[in-house]
């Protein structure tokens, strides 16, 4: 997840530590395999050094991962690096007095672990040996921290240069510290004891960094011989995806004011606070201790379930503002996909005058057709809001709702902005074609001479110009149906009366219409002009298209970086056009 803050461990080695500058050396990140869990179940995440952006040099060492006091900053970064296969650190402590204690840890060896906490923007996820793999595209680091639970066993302190290379007689001292690594490193792996009678009777021919060389590819050869037992089963409640869905359509409820189903009714009583509790509980994360704010602190910028629930929230109420608040102009229209932004080409096909008589020879002759071609592109739009520190702690959804809903009401908005200037555009008389021509043009046949009222004379005239529209090459007639009404608020009531069914008593009070048009009455459509379309999908004259990827607005979260709290994102990427002139007609009105 982009921007999602991550922490792993690494190890160091006490040697390192020089008491009277308060410096030591630690490798504090290499590509080792580290087990995670996500929504989708477990994976090994890696971290390649090469990914690593080390532009920022000074970084604060701190305690445990504490950022909510100062009094948790240990000391600073004094540089970061990139040595061959792993990211190597020069750190310094403090002089305060309190933090003496700590350099007194690292000198004797009981303070011993070293972890980072740092950003992944982009993974590339495989299956190797049956496994998830997913390793990172770009790595940055925003902190260092000093711990009692290493992850990654394989990095290690810098040893000094005098211990560079093995000597040449090793002391009980040393073997004893080779037994020790070794037996460490094989209860990491989950090595064999035959792992470890080898790796001790190599003696002096081996080194440290081989010895953890060794432990690895013995592990991830011993994990691709295991047989693979696959386990296939249904639904079940307790499954962290089914969980997050439910929780998800109760957060979405509260929101909108509606009823989730029965299995997500449970969840309406939690606050934000116990949702972000629940997901640290299912990510194996400890609350016990933890107050409010830090719990909720925790959930945002950790791997658990809780900024995944905001933004799957966020996106129903998004998207219920966004159906409601659709203009009744996408009716008129044709939808289709696209792959990418290039533009989009119809091309147009002219219509066959009929099959010619085969001869008596058995000639059969080619027909020909006109060809027309219109065409748009699509584009991006997007805007972005934050919930705020203070709107979480204090479990405010009310604003979190009034946001997604006016977001989703934007995004409908410019849709029906594109839309309508298809319509609007050259005075009323519609986009430029392809033939240098308005959509409503008189030589489209498309277009009332002179404005009129709407009435059942003019709409008949309407219709009759729609069902003699012909090909682009020949003279037969395409046959356009009517099929809706489209007025602004003007004619709204105009519009229905002379579109009412009425029970008639003789014939000449029949109403053609009644039934068979369909009124749509679009607000922003101002005067009395008018227009009739044909079935877009028979007849197709205005055209609309979304990203296959992302159809309709697409919301995204990350955290907040100019305020505290949680910043949202909403983007669209739509594109609309006129392809075709003969199914619609446009009255100007009077």
């Amino acid at each position: 997840m982009p921007n999602e803050i991550l922490t792993r461990s690494a190890t160091f080695r006490t040697n390192s530590y020089d008491p009277e500058a308060r410096t030591f050396d630690a490798v504090v990140a290499t590509a080792t395999p580290v087990a995670r869990r996500d929504a989708q179940g477990p994976y090994l995440e890696v971290l390649p050094p090469e990914a690593f952006d080390l532009a920022a040099q000074i970084l604060p060492v701190l305690d445990s991962h504490n950022t909510r006091t100062v009094r948790a900053i240990l000391g600073q970064t004094q540089s970061i690096r990139r040595e061959e296969d792993r990211i190597v650190s020069t750190m310094r402590l403090s002089s305060a007095e309190d933090v003496a204690p700590v350099g007194q840890r690292i000198a004797d060896g009981t303070l011993h672990g070293v972890s980072i906490g740092y950003r992944v923007s982009g993974w590339t996820v495989k299956r190797e040996n049956g496994q998830r793999v997913k390793s990172a595209a770009a790595v940055v680091l925003t902190e260092i921290t000093l711990t009692s639970n290493p992850a990654d066993p394989n990095a290690a302190v810098r040893q000094s240069q005098q211990e560079s290379a093995m000597p040449e007689t090793q002391t009980e001292e040393q073997t004893a510290a080779r037994a020790a690594l070794i037996s460490r490193v094989r209860a990491a792996h989950d090595l064999s004891e035959e792992w470890q009678t080898r790796m001790t009777d190599a003696g002096e021919e081996i080194t440290d960094d081989e010895i953890r060389e060794d432990a690895r590819e013995s592990a991830l050869a011993a994990r691709a011989s295991r047989p693979k037992v696959i386990i296939r089963m249904g639904e079940s409640n307790d499954a962290p995806e089914v969980i997050r869905t439910r929780q998800t359509d109760a957060l979405a409820a509260r929101m909108m004011g509606s009823t989730p189903d029965e299995a997500s009714r449970p969840y309406m009583t939690m606050g934000l606070h116990d949702y972000a509790r629940d997901a640290l509980t299912r990510s194996g994360v400890s609350v016990s201790m933890m107050g409010t704010e830090q719990v909720l602190t925790r959930a945002m910028h950790g791997t658990s379930d809780f900024p995944e629930l905001l933004t799957g929230a966020g996106n129903r109420v998004l998207m219920n503002a966004y159906q409601r608040a659709s203009s009744p102009l996408k009716q008129l229209a044709r939808q289709r996909t696209a792959s990418d932004f290039r533009a989009l080409s119809i091309l147009k096909m002219g219509e066959f005058s009929g099959l010619q008589k085969v001869t008596e020879h058995g000639e059969i002759k080619a027909i020909s057709t006109g060809e027309a071609k219109e065409g748009y592109s699509l584009e991006t739009f997007g805007g972005m809001f934050s919930l705020t520190r203070k709107a979480i702690v204090n479990d405010d959804l009310g604003a979190f709702a009034r946001w997604s809903e006016m977001m989703g009401q934007a995004a409908a908005e410019t849709e029906t902005t594109q839309l309508l200037g298809l319509l609007t555009a050259n005075g009323g008389a519609g986009v430029t074609m392809e033939d240098g021509n308005a959509l409503f043009h008189a030589d489209h046949g498309n277009l009332a001479a002179s404005g009129a009222a709407l009435d059942e004379t003019t709409l008949s005239a309407a219709r009759l110009a729609m069902r003699t529209q012909t090909g682009l090459a020949t003279e037969t007639p395409v046959n356009v149906t009517p099929k809706y009404l489209l007025v602004g608020p003007a004619l709204e009531t105009t519009a229905e009366k002379l579109l009412a069914t009425i029970a008639a008593a003789t014939v000449e009070d029949v109403n053609p219409f009644g039934g068979r048009l369909s009124l749509l009455v679009e607000p922003r459509i101002t005067g009395n002009g008018w227009h009739v379309f044909g079935d877009p999908a028979a007849a197709p004259v205005l055209e609309y298209a979304y990203l296959s990827s992302a159809q309709g607005p697409q919301i995204s979260s990350r955290d907040g970086w100019e305020t505290l709290g949680r910043e949202f994102r909403v983007v669209l990427d739509f594109g609309a056009g006129a392809v075709d002139h003969r199914g619609a007609y446009r009255n100007a009105g009077a």
